[in-house]
């Protein structure tokens, strides 16, 4: 199952994809009870060292990941990657 949403497609609701020649790294299409929306996290010039503990721990707990709870905003999508 695949869903097109404003002309670009998505396998399912909340699975992240990357996002090639945009502003971001990550795009989701979250969808939450019935609220449906798009949304871009990352950064596509930082690499991702989540393997390293001290900088998986230390990104969790400058972000605040424990309070990220809304599938809607980027800092979750953010925070689940990491």
């Amino acid at each position: 199952m695949s869903i097109t949403y404003r002309g670009e497609r998505f396998s399912g609701y909340n699975k992240p994809k990357r996002t090639p020649g945009k502003s971001k790294k990550f795009a989701v299409l979250a969808k939450e009870n019935d609220k449906v929306r798009l949304v871009r996290f990352g950064d596509p010039n930082m690499s991702i060292k989540k393997n390293i503990p001290a900088r998986r721990a230390s990104f969790r707990a400058r972000h605040k990941c424990d309070e990220k709870k809304s599938k809607l905003t980027a800092g979750y999508w953010s925070c689940k990657k990491w």
